[in-house]
């Protein structure tokens, strides 16, 4: 190629370079995004207003910055009792066993499901996950007559068990549902390599398969964490002794029927929130790569 040739390419090149954006349109897109996290957090900041705000009135005033901070309210949610034992911290105890114990199971079952669902050609594959994803179409409160019929058979009933059992049910699909879809992503070759070194089929699935499926792991087993974690109607009739009541049940206890105690509800609320905020950070890395695997084809 000629110089003459060079010299007529650069400029069609510089002309092909992006501009870069207007001062105008950096500061609009800036205007836009603080709008709308000040949308995202009013609602959050009320709420904290309201938490250390001394009182159980409800507050009509706009302003989400309290003019009084008092932790009297979290200082109340925190130290109840009853019979000399520290009831929050039982109630805590409860939820954190039963979400831990409904994704144990969860993730436990739908792994082996899962990898069976995507690997291997049987009667009936297709047609069990068409049912799994039927079961998700209904609320679990259709199936709550009989659930609670059988925990009361079973004596089950006011049980941590008996109620991950019963968000087990729900999560078992669901798990299995998510995890399927990532080990249909997962190149067969690496298992076809591992089998050719002599590796047992249980060897690629413990070896090869869940390493390289942590990221959906961890995003399937933080929902069904936090379903089970979040969940009221189910607990609220399931459960009647104090003991052994889960967050979201004793959060119900400040609404009563002739008034509402919504410093001690706000506080509560923000509490409850904190475990749930901390595994996210905590599984940050695995959660982007869960959520974002199958965007990119190589």
């Amino acid at each position: 190629m000629s110089l003459q040739g060079c010299a007529g390419y650069a400029p069609h090149m510089a002309q092909a370079s992006p501009r870069a954006p207007s001062s105008i349109r950096r500061v609009l897109t800036h205007v836009v995004l603080i709008i709308a996290c000040v949308v995202v957090l009013y609602p959050v900041l009320w709420v904290l207003k309201m938490a250390l705000t001394p009182g159980q009135a409800f507050s009509l005033d706009p302003n989400p910055l309290p003019t009084v901070i008092s932790f009297a309210n979290f200082w109340d949610v925190v130290s109840a009792s009853e019979g000399g034992t520290w009831l929050f911290g039982r109630q805590l105890f409860n939820s954190i066993v039963v979400a831990t114990i409904t994704s144990a199971i969860g993730i436990g079952l739908s792994c082996t499901a899962a990898y069976a669902m995507s690997r291997f050609s049987f009667p009936g594959r297709e047609s069990g996950m068409r049912l799994f994803l039927v079961t998700q179409m209904f609320p679990g409160v259709v199936m709550l007559i009989p659930l609670y019929i059988l925990l009361d058979e079973l004596g089950l009933l006011d049980s941590l068990m008996g109620l991950s059992l019963v968000y087990a049910t729900t999560a078992v699909p669901f798990c299995t549902w998510n995890l399927k879809g990532y080990f249909d992503t997962i190149p067969r070759e690496l298992e076809e390599a591992a089998i050719m070194d002599g590796a047992s089929r249980w060897t690629v699935f413990t070896k090869v398969i869940l390493p390289l499926a942590r990221p959906a792991l961890a995003v399937t087993g933080l929902f069904s964490f936090m379903t089970a974690w979040n969940e009221f109607i189910m607990a609220m009739t399931l459960l009647s002794d104090q003991r052994a009541f889960t967050l979201p049940v004793v959060l119900h206890g400040y609404i009563g029927d002739h008034g509402t105690d919504w410093g001690h509800f706000a506080a509560g609320a923000i509490i409850v929130s904190i475990p749930v905020m901390a595994l996210f950070f905590a599984l940050q890395k695995q959660l982007v790569e869960g959520l974002t695997a199958g965007g990119v084809k190589g």
